[in-house]
């Protein structure tokens, strides 16, 4: 099952830092590990679980993704917009995985808050989707 999460988070990333609605929000900040001197707005691959959603014959997963979409100047307005170019991107997303087909990626929930240092907003999006692994 981690096999058919990497394939998938890779698969995601490459969807995301390609697509030119999300690009003009946050340019090339798209981020699994934050480097310490990144400017805003900037957005992150978030939790992320997966299950065994095997059947009788074929193995499978059912992965819970988040994201987050980090903003400053732009306010919660700003973070909602990277959030619907997300949603744009992946919510059924037709992807290519290495080893497994994407049954399929779906929208479950978004929300936005503003973080402790009363200057930052974080907008979270989650996705629910499939994978089954490929067999010969």
């Amino acid at each position: 099952m981690m096999d058919a999460d990497l394939a998938l988070q890779k698969a995601i990333y490459a969807r995301l830092a390609d697509d030119a609605a999300l690009a003009a929000f946050v340019g090339a900040r798209i981020y699994d590990n934050v480097p310490g001197d990144t400017g805003f707005p900037y957005l992150t691959l978030g939790e992320a679980t997966v299950d065994d959603w095997s059947d009788g014959g074929a193995a499978g997963a059912e992965h819970r993704l988040a994201f987050n979409a980090y903003t400053r100047g732009g306010g919660r307005a700003e973070a909602k917009a990277i959030m619907g170019a997300v949603n744009a991107a992946l919510h059924d997303a037709d992807l290519t995985l290495d080893g497994h087909h994407l049954v399929n990626l779906r929208f479950i929930a978004a929300e936005t808050r503003r973080e402790a240092d009363g200057a930052t907003w974080r907008g979270t999006i989650r996705f629910r989707a499939v994978t089954e692994r490929i067999t010969a």
